[in-house]
């Protein structure tokens, strides 16, 4: 079983529960707890709408309480950390009864199962603790296997100990290879433990409904949530527009908490440091405030550390999952601030790229990050109220202008947004006609529509993606390659083709009970292409593919438990504006030729294989000489790379690094390289790749010749991608 990274964004991993399971073996100091009165109605009020009103049509039967059954055990104990086998045979008779429970509003078998839970965390915590006490000797050659998600449960105290004594001694080496001393390494893994030991403690019967009901929802669908009251709260924080924090969204992988992504337009993503995929270890407060561990610390825990007034500054010890648990750890100091819808607008630049029939070609490039509507200055009609559709075309023109021949819209890490904006933002790149087909839970088929004449870009054009574009981005994405208006260029993109509607239970609350609900996000819709087909599941295929590390089918949606999978529908009235297959054709093969001899693409590669080649590796030895080793291997491999960059000098000519709606374009000299140090050296290759590639459209539109010669070449090569 898989458990989803952004689920702990959306549950707090405990609960509590009742006394019959744990009175052989509970402490006396435990308190117990089991539903009250409240939660049981919140219960009853959530069990009615997820059983009614999903999109996916699910019964609440012993099959659904099965998966509700393995799905609380593995929130709970994911890594098989906690619970020993004697307990979940315990807990088998509630396998086939929680639907019993949720049809009469009784979560009372989850407390039990999780003051369980409880006792057996304490236990964990006790052990670890006196592990500090002993001497570490990391000249034996052990390994440490830190992904036990296929393992099964300990069979006894003294099984689960030998996996402890040896995490425990893996937490110490890393701290050391980090360069902490011994003595500073006892005092922060004895606060780690203790922290741990602590938040059980500090948890009440609210965490545990929250977490019962999510594993309820979460087996129906991965993007259906029950939201108790505080994590309402916290999520209606998260859409002002005016948040004060570092714009970033949390996760939790293990026992870390994970940047899941970095908000476009914050104080992270101005910074340029702070990544998605970087795992926290420790927070502090001000420039010198003491740095507070918090591994294995709760996700709202974590934000609680982060947020904070604009203008503090708050630091994070950060590593990144590319470079695994030994990589270099750095801290990151981010001033807080306002995360604005204006820092969120589309921006613009204009790279030259080389050209084979001419000396430069002038590509035009939006950066997109989110599909943003201004809903109420639309609804009062504004004259200048924002959108996305609004800005882009104002960009559009602006590079229009400067004598732009192609354009790229750049979509990488968009997460998605207005439907609307999807729809008019297709619209200036099509004359008129369907965008987006959307069927409900009743069958029923609403089309989207571009009813606007015209298009502000009629040019070659392509769309970059990766795996976490998602939603609007996808919608976009499928239409201008339905409509045969561009290229999609990158990575499969992540496969969300379903509609959220959030349901207030305080609207359906007793008189009294108001504001002691919480809410639901409940999967209603879904999207489908023009064409017919879903972009559910199987995301958008880019035309030209370039290189990823991973299977495709281990992110995004299609990785995610008891996901919708595909389906397709009949496909909307619409005219293809024109066919790319040749043109798909010829510009891979010029692609893959300048890639062959390309240091950057080379690098990437190499990066790629190596990666694949240890992606299913679960364990890591326990030998400080291995790990020092493969610690001053990676750290030559950066500085080599970093010195050839800088014997390399400049790679292109580019303007204004990102130059908002209404800004004046301006010529500067890769602008990009100026803040290189802050992401590793690396320039962004892959949108340099796809302007050179909008650049062989470009030269290609306008020589039909030229076309027919270069695709005679490839009667033997095959043809990577095409358009529908």
């Amino acid at each position: 079983m898989r458990v989803s990274r952004f689920l702990a964004v959306l549950v707090i991993s405990t609960l509590i529960g009742s006394t019959s399971l744990w009175a052989t073996t509970q402490p006396s100091e435990q308190v117990l707890f089991k539903p009250s009165l409240e939660q049981r109605l919140r219960s009853n009020l959530a069990t009615k709408f997820l059983a009614n009103w999903h999109y996916k049509d699910t019964r609440l039967d012993d099959e659904l309480s099965a998966r509700i059954f393995d799905r609380y055990l593995e929130l709970l104990d994911p890594n098989f950390s906690f619970f020993l086998a004697s307990d979940i045979e315990t807990f088998t008779p509630y396998r086939l009864q929680l639907d019993e429970a949720l049809q009469h509003a009784d979560p009372s078998p989850a407390y039990d199962m999780f003051n369980v839970y409880v006792g057996r965390v304490h236990e964990r915590v006790r052990f670890a603790r006196e592990q500090l006490k002993q001497a570490m000797d990391f000249t034996i050659d052990e390994n440490y296997v830190w992904d036990r998600s296929d393992a099964q449960w300990a069979k006894s105290e003294q099984e689960l100990d030998v996996f402890w004594r040896l995490r425990v001694k893996n937490d110490f080496l890393r701290l050391r290879l980090a360069g902490k001393e011994d003595e500073d390494i006892v005092v922060t893994l004895d606060d780690r433990y203790h922290n741990l030991d602590r938040r059980i403690t500090e948890l009440d019967s609210d965490d545990i409904f929250q977490f019962f009901m999510n594993a309820y929802a979460q087996s129906i669908e991965p993007h259906t949530a029950y939201m108790s009251p505080r994590r309402s709260e916290n999520f209606e924080i998260s859409m002002r527009l005016s948040l004060e924090g570092i714009g970033a969204l949390l996760g939790r992988e293990n026992e870390y908490t994970s940047i899941a992504s970095v908000v476009p337009g914050g104080p992270a993503d101005k910074d340029g440091r702070l990544k998605a995929g970087h795992r926290v270890t420790a927070v502090g407060q001000g420039r010198d405030g003491k740095m507070v561990d918090v591994v294995g610390w709760r996700v709202d825990d974590v934000v609680e550390l982060i947020r904070g007034p604009k203008h503090t500054v708050v630091r994070l010890e950060v590593f990144h999952e590319d470079t695994g648990r030994d990589g270099p750890v750095s801290v990151i100091d981010i001033v807080r601030d306002e995360v604005k819808l204006e820092e969120q607008a589309a921006k613009s630049r204009i790279i030259e790229v080389p050209g084979e029939e001419a000396e430069t070609v002038k590509i035009g490039v939006i950066d997109l990050p989110v599909f943003y509507l201004d809903f109420n200055g639309r609804a009062k009609n504004l004259p200048d109220y924002r959108s996305s559709t609004r800005d882009v075309r104002k960009l559009i023109n602006e590079m229009k202008a400067e004598g732009i021949q192609g354009l790229v819209v750049d979509l990488r890490n968009n997460g998605g947004g207005s439907l609307l904006e999807a729809t008019t933002l297709t619209g200036l790149f099509i004359d008129e006609g369907p965008v987006v087909q959307v069927r409900n839970s009743s069958g029923r088929i609403s089309t989207e529509e571009d009813t606007d004449p015209g298009m502000a870009w009629e040019g070659p054009m392509a769309v970059l993606v990766n795996r976490y574009s998602a939603s609007a981005s996808e919608i976009f994405a499928a239409a201008i390659q339905d409509y045969g208006r561009g290229l999609i260029i990158g990575e499969t993109t992540f496969g969300k083709g379903t509609v959220q509607n959030l349901v207030n239970l305080d609207d359906y609350a007793p008189a009294g009970e108001a504001g002691k609900m919480g809410q639901l996000k409940i999967t209603m819709a879904q999207f489908f292409r023009v064409n017919g087909g879903s972009t559910q599941n199987r995301g958008v295929e880019p035309d030209i593919r370039f290189p990823s590390a991973g299977d495709p089918e281990d992110y995004g949606e299609r990785s995610l438990d008891n996901a919708l999978p595909w389906t397709s529908i009949d496909a909307a009235d619409y005219k293809p504006e024109g066919n790319l297959g040749q043109m798909v054709a010829v510009a891979d093969f010029r692609y893959e030729n300048r890639i062959a001899d390309n240091q950057e693409f080379g690098w990437l590669l190499s990066d790629v294989e190596e990666f694949n080649l240890n992606k299913d590796k679960k364990q890591i030895s326990l030998l400080e000489s291995v790990r020092r080793e493969e610690m001053a291997k990676d750290e030559a491999k950066r500085k080599a790379r970093k010195e050839a960059r800088e014997d390399n000098g400049p790679l292109l000519e580019e303007s204004d690094e990102l130059a908002a709606a209404g800004e004046p374009v301006e010529a500067t000299v890769d602008a990009e390289d100026e803040d290189a140090d802050k992401d590793d050296d690396r320039p962004d290759l892959l949108l340099r790749e796809s302007a050179r590639i909008v650049g062989d459209m470009v030269e290609l539109d306008s020589d039909v010749s030229a076309l027919a010669r270069q695709f005679s070449l490839l009667s033997k090569a095959p043809v990577t991608g095409s358009l529908n």
